[in-house]
């Protein structure tokens, strides 16, 4: 059986979108679609996005610093990955750069060359080509540039 979404009233939903915007950084998007979850039709909606921004419970370059920021450090997501991802959450190029200018290119290429000698650790395979495109794709896959991780991985595989 289907649970029925209860209607909110604009303010029953204002109450609940801020505790939602306190809990941690949200986008716009994410925000919108919790609004309309809540059964709130568009110039309600609108209206309480506009409010949000002025009070500053939503701020973009926030969201976007505290996004790729986050992703690089706990889940050691790649920039390729980040960029994807917040573009997904319809942040303009110019929120991407900022929050992009989070990840530290030290930090960066430090945290690839663990991945990369954890994963070349603990990956079997005895044909030494293999096991580096195994290696490589790995990274890759986390949004690693292709260019520095094959550069990275020569260093690590003499």
């Amino acid at each position: 059986m289907e649970k029925r979404k209860q209607k909110l009233t604009p303010q029953q939903a204002l109450q609940k979108i801020y505790h939602y915007c306190a809990y941690q950084e949200r986008s716009h998007k994410e925000v919108r679609n919790k609004l309309y979850d809540y059964g709130l039709w568009g110039s309600e909606v609108e209206d309480l996005l506009t409010r949000l921004i002025t009070e500053d419970f939503l701020n973009e370059e926030r969201f976007a610093k505290s996004y790729a920021g986050g992703k690089f450090r706990m889940k050691k997501w790649g920039r390729r990955k980040i960029e994807r991802e917040l573009e997904s959450h319809g942040l303009t190029s110019r929120c991407i750069n900022i929050g992009m200018k989070e990840i530290d290119d030290n930090d960066y290429r430090e945290a690839l060359t663990s991945l990369l000698e954890k994963k070349w650790s603990a990956t079997d395979e005895e044909n030494l080509f293999k096991k580096k495109d195994k290696v490589a794709r790995h990274a890759i896959m986390k949004g690693f540039e292709p260019d520095l991780v094959w550069g990275i991985l020569k260093e690590i595989s003499l």
